[in-house]
């Protein structure tokens, strides 16, 4: 992805939170504007909150795209309610005869003589697509409740976005769709009951995960924020600004929310006590602040700040009292994007596109202790990278595997349809799942080690599962 395509993207979401910002960039009503995006920007298309179709860059090449051969299509239906499950792929695909998943090397097996997986690489025990592949529609963003039990993706069709809920296993439990009803009053309908366009994206669970927040425009333009529960097709506005609101995280230890606004005319974080549905100011930018993340313990908030190409990484170290406990964590002249944190709150990864060379169109994956007072210097940013050449996933940022000591990302290789890779952050290797899917993005890691993302088949984007090996997910007991 180029250099404009990431800087267009972030000045555009920019926009979305602020209306005193770049007033001559690109005019945001594009965000709810049904049809074609701006070609050769996936990131773009998700920064935006815009519905839409392929990207040129996600449709290259797409005559050779075909249902990859490991990956198993056969759908299971529950008789009575026709909700849509997904078998997953036969073993056998996945692993050797002796079940020797995971291992690498070029030998042959011993007592079949299959080939075993080549060098550098590694094979999970299974791949499946999480609903049945279906053409007409795209799936992404998918996000995992903590425990790993259910997730939400957003679905775009004929210029609506939509938010799925569903079991692990594919079943469907929630679909999610807020639209004008008429006399300003708000319905939380399921697609096909109103014709207003309406756009709904980045959900956010609960601790306990009967409740959810997410964005919406309504069908009516401007965005804000609902709740939702998983018991009933019911959802509540929780705010109601001409500034837009969005990119909510609930704590994952309190009843409240973080989430950016530009009610105070700059793109600032606001916090929502979910009680008393009163909000507090956290930050008082001068550049917008995006895409606030909790720490596991509730107790600390990364998030970047900053313009055009040059944006930093800041944590809160006191949600108390924001102003006074920011510390900018990144300041060099180079895009810094999307911290995550580690399982085990130690750590954040992110991307940037610092490097020797100054080239700023390679991305790299840095990952940096958060245990610190002071910024990170350029040489022991340096010594942070990761892995090289990755994808910026803006949307979803790098998933940490449970044991908080791995990785998984995209890899930027066009001959190789952008494949899943997972990093060691202790000596920078990588190995290359070998899931045989294609054009993957939006990867995401649950706390039981399965790994969900975004690939192509036939031009549309589909869901999918992959599951790791117990020891390299932690998973002893299963």
């Amino acid at each position: 992805m180029s250099r404009l395509s990431i800087a267009s993207a972030i000045t555009l979401l920019a926009a979305l939170v602020s209306s005193a910002i770049h007033a001559d960039e690109t005019d945001t009503t594009a965000m709810t504007t049904s049809g074609a995006e701006t070609a050769g920007t996936s990131v773009t298309e998700m920064l935006t909150a815009g519905p839409g179709h392929q990207s040129a860059v996600d449709k290259a090449d797409t005559d050779a795209l075909k249902t990859p051969a490991v990956i198993s299509e056969s759908q299971a239906f529950t008789a009575d309610d026709n909700k849509a499950a997904i078998t997953f792929a036969d073993e056998s695909e996945a692993v050797t005869d002796n079940g020797s998943a995971g291992i690498t090397g070029d030998a042959a097996d011993a007592d079949t003589g299959a080939p075993l997986p080549a060098a550098g690489t590694m094979v999970p025990f299974s791949v499946s697509a999480l609903v049945p592949v279906e053409s007409g529609r795209n799936d992404s963003n998918p996000i995992w409740y903590k425990d790993g039990s259910k997730l939400s993706f957003e679905r775009s069709e004929q210029g609506k976005k939509e938010i799925l809920i569903t079991t692990n296993a594919g079943v469907l439990l929630q679909k999610i769709y807020v639209a004008a009803a008429g006399n300003d009053e708000l319905a939380f309908l399921l697609p096909g009951v109103t014709d207003s366009v309406s756009y709904n994206a980045g959900i956010s669970w609960s601790p306990n995960g009967t409740q959810y927040v997410f964005m919406s425009n309504g069908g009516e333009g401007n965005y804000d924020l609902y709740l939702g529960n998983s018991q009933h097709q019911n959802a509540d506005r929780l705010t109601d600004y001409e500034g837009k609101d969005g990119q909510a995280q609930w704590s994952p230890v309190e009843d409240k929310l973080v989430f950016v606004s530009g009610r105070s005319g700059s793109g600032d974080l606001f916090i929502l006590d979910m009680q008393s549905r009163q909000t507090r100011q956290l930050t008082d930018a001068t550049t917008p602040f995006l895409y606030p993340e909790w720490s596991p313990d509730g107790k600390r908030i990364a998030v970047i700040s900053g313009k055009s190409e040059n944006h930093d990484i800041f944590l809160l170290n006191d949600v108390n009292d924001g102003r006074a406990s920011l510390l900018q964590l990144t300041r060099w002249q180079a895009d810094d994007l999307r911290p995550k944190w580690s399982p085990d709150g130690q750590k954040v990864a992110f991307y940037t596109n610092y490097n020797a060379s100054g080239e700023t169109s390679v991305w790299s994956l840095a990952v940096v202790n958060t245990n610190r007072s002071e910024s990170v210097s350029e040489e022991e940013l340096a010594a942070s990278i990761v892995a090289v050449d990755v994808i910026p996933d803006i949307e979803r940022g790098a998933a940490w595997l449970p044991d908080s000591q791995r990785i998984a990302y995209v890899k930027n290789s066009k001959q190789d349809y952008n494949p899943v890779y997972i990093a060691n952050i202790n000596d920078g290797s990588s190995l290359k799942l070998l899931t045989e899917t294609r054009m993957n993005h939006d990867v995401s890691c649950s706390s039981t080690g399965v790994i969900a993302f975004r690939a192509q088949v036939e031009q549309w984007d589909q869901i999918y599962l992959a599951r790791l090996t117990p020891v390299i997910t932690g998973e002893l007991n299963e």
